[in-house]
């Protein structure tokens, strides 16, 4: 079986489109499959919205991303564990290799990754960059990433230490396991942070966070881009 693992805070716009692309690119497979969506204390409909598309339902208080993955692994049921994030649409061909990797003797990995809708200029020009890096590197970007379960939890899960970069983290630990790919198919995740935030917010950020090295992801303050109340999307 094959478990799709959604962690989700307030996410009740966009977690429908996520999950209905989960079921079209699983039921394809022909592959037996859940979608488990770890509901992290949202406010809105995100629990009621995972629900009414077939998902099961675990309840998490975590506000992190890391534990709140963890969480929806444990419920898991599946021999392949795959972790897609709740404004994330995959496809049969990405969901089909990830599949056949393991059967080849992968133990986990990653995909490439499309950023939806309007960007900055800026955004479509490192997008490819970024791509190559990660699939050279290979690491596994935080909106897909899977790994079997004997792996994943060999590797010790998603390290809750961490407030960000919890998927470099495990794509390290799990590449330490065994074979672990980043496939040349991808997904297409939401670019809505590039337009809720100017060129020059996200640039202080990323600065602040290069040189706090590897304190930063390990404070929620310092994290907060990610955990603040998130802008509305301008697109939206």
């Amino acid at each position: 079986m094959i478990s799709f693992v959604v962690p989700a805070y307030n996410e009740e716009e966009l977690l429908g489109a996520t999950l209905d692309a989960i079921h079209t690119a699983a039921v394809a497979t022909g592959q037996d499959y859940e979608i488990v969506v770890a509901d992290d204390a949202s406010s809105d409909r995100t629990a009621a919205v995972a629900r009414e598309h077939d998902a099961r339902v675990v309840s998490a208080s975590h506000r992190q991303i890391a534990a709140t993955r963890n969480a929806g692994a444990r419920e898991a049921r599946g021999d392949l564990l795959i972790f897609v994030d709740a404004d994330t649409l995959v496809n049969r061909d990405v969901v089909h290799a990830a599949f056949e990797s393991v059967r080849a003797g992968a133990i986990g990995g990653g995909a490439g990754v499309r950023f939806q809708g309007r960007l900055p200029w800026y955004v479509r020009v490192l997008e490819p960059l970024a791509v190559w890096t990660f699939r050279k590197a290979r690491l596994a970007a935080g909106c897909f990433l899977y790994a079997t379960r004997k792996a994943f939890d060999a590797a010790g899960g998603f390290d809750q230490s961490l407030y960000g970069a919890e998927e470099i983290a495990l794509s390290r630990a799990l590449k330490r396991e065994g074979r672990f790919v980043v496939l040349k198919e991808s997904v297409e995740t939401s670019g809505r942070k590039f337009r809720a935030y100017s060129g020059w917010e996200i640039l202080k950020v990323m600065t602040r966070l290069a040189l706090l090295g590897g304190r930063g992801v390990r404070s929620r303050g310092d994290m907060a881009f990610w955990y603040e109340t998130r802008r509305k999307d301008p697109d939206a």
